[in-house]
């Protein structure tokens, strides 16, 4: 994330959206690297997962194991000096769980001219949510988080033709509305990003059908993006990642919609592999989710949610 100079991408006329994540993420030699890095996680740090990810009793407050502790401390101190607006912006991923109650409803920006059958389009909610959750298992009963359990839904897809939707539409919202640059793009009137004060009174359904973060797939994508309006990656390499448990590009974007940084030009002391290292690892480590507990720490005693 770099506020102070952001990569905005359009979503519909007149209208940019700030991107959290460096333009480094839309270059395909950077994913590449990753298969240089482990395919998974290696004994130790499964072990670490088990001691520290899911506390056995409630933890209040930053007690972050030592091996980390100077690391974290300097990415928070990094992010605190480089954002241009750190406290003051309001749509992080974590305003948009506060205002919802603990969901996310999604809408899919289907960039291509290919059809989708309805299995695909159910295949596709259940593993962007899965890739979610692997993030928010770090917050589960951690530090007075208030959520047992975030529940993230596909609610609509934008596409170019109705007719690319193979099977039954029934339970989402179709919308063929286009943006600035003629890419689907789901409706405004019911898109969270140009309605942060909560007012979807001129989205069809109303507030029930709004949605707070878009999943933009796009044809011959390289890399990805990603930011408080949502993520955006290849439809190829999404599409070809359906079987596999961790889609890394998809996990890595998604750090940023929740206000992570990234790693290009500089690196912690003593961390080295690790998801919002682009194209160092391909799982969540434990470095990653003791960053993501940092800003919950500090972010919800800013914002007097505890």
């Amino acid at each position: 994330m770099r506020c102070t100079a952001p990569l905005t991408l359009a979503l519909v006329a007149g209208v940019t959206a700030l991107d959290f994540s460096q333009s480094h993420d839309t270059n395909s030699s950077v994913w590449s690297a990753v298969a240089k890095a482990p395919a998974s996680a290696s004994s130790s740090q499964l072990l670490s997962s088990r001691l520290w990810n899911r506390p056995s009793k409630r933890q209040t407050g930053w007690s972050p194991p030592s091996n980390l502790a100077n690391a974290l401390q300097e990415v928070w101190n990094h992010c605190m000096s480089t954002y241009s607006n750190f406290w003051g912006f309001k749509n992080y991923g974590w305003d948009q769980i506060h205002a919802t109650g603990g969901k996310i409803n999604v809408c899919v920006r289907w960039e291509s001219s290919a059809t989708i059958t309805e299995a695909q389009r159910a295949q596709v909610a259940s593993v962007y949510a899965a890739q979610y959750q692997k993030w928010f298992s770090w917050l589960y009963g951690y530090d007075n988080f208030p959520y047992s359990k975030i529940d993230v839904n596909v609610v609509g897809w934008a596409v170019r033709d109705k007719s690319l939707l193979q099977g039954s539409t029934a339970g989402i919202t179709v919308y063929t509305d286009t943006d600035s640059e003629g890419a689907p793009q789901c409706s405004e009137a019911c898109g969270r990003f140009f309605h942060q004060d909560g007012n979807y009174n001129s989205c069809p359904g109303g507030a029930s059908a709004h949605y707070d973060q878009s999943l933009w797939l796009t044809d011959g994508w390289s890399g990805g993006a990603g930011g408080d309006w949502g993520q955006r990656i290849g439809r190829e390499y999404f599409i070809g990642s359906l079987g596999s448990s961790n889609v890394h590009i998809l996990l890595h974007e998604m750090g940023h919609t929740f206000g992570l940084d990234d790693f290009y030009d500089w690196l912690p002391t003593g961390q080295t592999n690790f998801i919002m290292n682009a194209g160092s690892a391909t799982v969540i480590t434990d470095f990653d989710g003791w960053m993501l507990r940092n800003w919950w720490n500090g972010l919800s005693r800013y914002r007097g949610w505890q």
